[in-house]
């Protein structure tokens, strides 16, 4: 059975995913509460809230564009930090993304009192499950078809939410912002962190980053669209919400977009604003079903949960069984449990993942694995990741009593399955060890991670590998230790190219030194490309070698580090050409001097050129 996603999600499913995500709860529920709180500086709440999320934000876009793997926020801590934080780091993101969901299809039904103020709270219930069974039906058929779900019905919304701005405007009351800030400056902070759960769903697009099409531009465009127009459009409703209710009516009122549009609308806003509000729940719902099962399917692939999550459906190409368990658990949390503790619980485990997500990647860029290679680069590393790990942990304290002691059994119970469960079938080590390898410097690691890594890369950039590539997989490295001259290099390396030409050294020490006399091969400081024609047909390899301390070639006043050879036969011209200008497109790159120097083997070497951005050749 194939365990292969596929990639059918665009920009717009990417967008539509992540903003889908945030309009919830936070903008239908929250203002209110926030402006009892903060008073009309609530508005500043919320795009301080926004700005506060950057951080896990950046750390997310460059982490997800180097490992765009089902999981997201999970994979990047297992990878970086090791097995025990990763269970920890899936369970929490797998459980909060359920709770939050579970809340949102109640949030339907209460919303559905609205439209139907006869509705009972089993009823209510009863429709959080109907819908929760729709979206899993939903998504067992495809990524795709999910995704256009969740284009039109945030395309909705957002048209809703707009016509709601732009009418409101023009009702709204300058004298309702006066006083602006009536509890002081901390207040606006506090509140900050009480609607800062508004845009914790922006990251999980992270977790069907495997299903994602050029998932290097996609996802971080992605998720900033989506955090500027969410940020823009959440201060803009509350402003004319702010605008439009008095004190009295904002700050008790649960429904306060509802209300604010029937106090120009009357009940058709009410009505429209209420539709509006359940769009929002479904989008959030369906999203947190679709980004909540990848969690555990990405655990199981890792053997941290039994296998049986990670099976992918033969016709559908999506994970059915983690997609059902995850439903039946959000259905068990809509029927039996109360959500208020659980919802408080849910962002303080968002907010432990927040934290984690930065030491992931401050832990993968001081590894210094050359096949970490992200295309979306965090701007002013590490002072955004330490500001975030510092924020977030303000945040998760500030959350209170009980969910800390709820959030620490959990925490608890993931580091006993682990125990239990997954230490005895993990046997990855994380680029936490790199850190330590590179500190201590003792041999402690092995190619597990880098090897997965470049892996991870091929898929990505859907890298086909030409005859260049099979050249470089089977070519011989040789690392050498000390100074030495190019008479003394050339005997080396001729003895390895004999072996496997099964050719005799002598005569190819004798070509590459007759070549080298005709005119000097080293074409830039510190780069030499030796080139030879040897007898018979069919015949062509690549020998790579690195030199610390460098070879001394006759007449040039710089020693050479790097170093490929080239040998064929006359009937592989046409590929002596072709090799050369690869090479001549690879070593070009920035920093290629510096990464070949660091690289910690041979291995390391080869993936350098393997993974090096240039243009594929096919063909003879």
């Amino acid at each position: 059975m194939s365990q292969n996603l596929k990639r059918e999600l665009s920009l717009i499913d990417v967008f539509c995913i992540a903003s889908g995500a945030m309009i919830s709860s936070g903008l239908f529920i929250l203002p209110g509460i926030a402006f009892a709180k903060a008073g009309p500086a609530a508005i500043f709440s919320y795009m301080l809230a926004g700005i506060l999320i950057l951080p896990a934000v950046l750390s997310k876009a460059e982490l997800a564009t180097a490992m765009p793997k089902a999981g997201g926020t999970y994979f990047f801590i297992e990878r970086s930090m090791g097995a025990l934080p990763g269970t920890i780091g899936g369970l929490a993101s797998w459980f909060s993304l359920s709770f939050k969901s579970a809340f949102a299809l109640v949030g339907i039904g209460i919303f559905a009192t609205l439209i139907n103020p006869a509705i009972t709270q089993v009823q209510i219930k009863f429709i959080a499950v109907a819908f929760c069974l729709f979206f899993m039906f939903l998504n067992i058929a495809g990524v795709k078809e999910v995704g256009r779900f969740q284009v039109w019905t945030v395309a909705v919304l957002i048209c809703i939410l707009l016509f709601y701005v732009f009418r409101g405007f023009f009702h709204v009351q300058p004298e309702r912002f006066v006083p602006f800030m009536p509890f002081g400056a901390g207040s606006v902070l506090a509140t900050a962190g009480l609607v800062f759960v508004s845009f914790g769903g922006l990251t999980k697009v992270c977790c069907v980053a495997e299903e994602v099409k050029n998932p290097g531009r996609n996802i971080p465009l992605g998720m900033f669209l989506a955090l500027a127009v969410v940020v823009a459009l959440y201060a803009a409703t509350v402003f004319v919400t702010v605008g439009l209710l008095n004190s009295a009516q904002l700050s008790s009122s649960l429904t306060p977009i509802s209300t604010g549009a029937g106090s120009f609308m009357g009940r058709l806003g009410i009505i429209v604003m209420a539709g509006a509000a359940l769009l929002a729940f479904v989008s959030t719902a369906n999203a947190g079903i679709l980004t909540a099962s990848r969690d555990s399917m990405a655990m199981s692939r890792d053997s941290l949960l039994p296998g049986i999550f990670h099976r992918i459906h033969k016709r559908f190409k999506t994970p059915s069984v983690s997609i059902v368990f995850t439903a039946a658990f959000m259905i068990m949390v809509i029927l039996f449990l109360s959500l208020e503790d659980l919802v408080k619980t849910a962002s303080a485990l968002m907010l432990l993942l927040f934290l984690l997500v930065n030491v992931s990647l401050i832990v993968m860029r001081e590894s210094r694995i050359q096949n970490y290679k992200p295309k979306f680069h965090c701007p002013l590393y590490p002072w955004i990741q330490i500001a975030g790990i510092a924020g977030y942990s303000f945040l998760i304290f500030m959350m209170g009593k009980k969910p800390l002691i709820i959030t620490s059994l959990f925490v608890l119970g993931a580091t006993v399955w682990y125990f239990i469960y997954a230490k005895k079938r993990v046997r990855r080590q994380a680029a936490l060890v790199h850190v330590v390898e590179r500190l201590t410097a003792k041999e402690l690691i092995d190619a597990t991670l880098p090897d997965e890594l470049r892996e991870i890369v091929i898929e990505r950039d859907e890298i086909i590998e030409d005859r260049f590539d099979q050249l470089i997989s089977n070519s011989q490295i040789l690392d050498l230790r000390g100074s030495m001259t190019m008479e003394e290099f050339f005997k080396k390396a001729s003895e390895s190219l004999g072996q496997t030409m099964a050719v005799d050294p002598a005569s190819v020490k004798e070509l590459l030194e007759k070549r080298e006399k005709e005119s000097s091969t080293v074409l830039r400081e510190g780069l030499a490309i030796p080139h030879i024609i040897v007898e018979g047909n069919g015949k062509f390899k690549i020998l790579l070698a690195r030199c610390k301390d460098g070879v001394e070639f006759p007449g040039i006043k710089t020693k050479v580090h790097v170093i490929f050879i080239l040998a064929g036969s006359k009937d592989e011209r046409n590929l002596h050409l072709r090799v050369l200008a690869a090479i001549a497109e690879i070593v070009q790159a920035k920093d290629f001097d510096k990464k070949w120097l660091s690289a910690r083997n041979t291995e390391e070497l080869r993936h350098l050129i393997l993974l090096a951005e240039r243009k594929r050749f096919f063909g003879k």
